[in-house]
C-alpha cells in the first residue's frame, strides 16, 4: 500500500492501486489491522475514482454538436 495523497493521483493510478488493494484483501494473507487500513484506503480510492468518472461524464455531456454531428465546442457545466 502506498502513502501517495489520493487527491493528487490520476484516475489510472488510483484504479491500479484500488485493484491491488482488492487483490490483497481477497488473498486473505493480510493481518486484521492491515486489512482494516487497506479497506479504508480502498474506500478513499473508490471515492476518488468515482468523482473523476463523474467529472469526465459531465464534460462529455457538455460537448455540443453541430447539426452535422461534429463537435463545435464545450458548453460550461456548473461546478467544472
Amino acid at each position: 500500500m502506498t502513502t501517495t495523497d489520493v487527491a493528487t493521483m490520476s484516475f489510472e493510478q488510483a484504479m491500479a492501486e484500488l485493484e491491488q488493494v482488492v487483490r490483497d484483501l481477497e488473498g486473505g494473507d493480510v493481518p486484521l489491522d492491515q486489512s482494516i487500513a487497506l479497506y479504508e484506503r480502498g474506500a478513499v480510492l473508490k471515492k476518488h475514482c468515482e468523482a473523476q468518472l463523474k467529472q469526465a461524464q459531465e464534460k462529455v455531456e457538455a460537448l455540443t454538436l453541430s447539426e452535422g454531428g461534429q463537435p463545435t465546442g464545450v458548453k460550461p457545466v456548473d461546478g467544472l
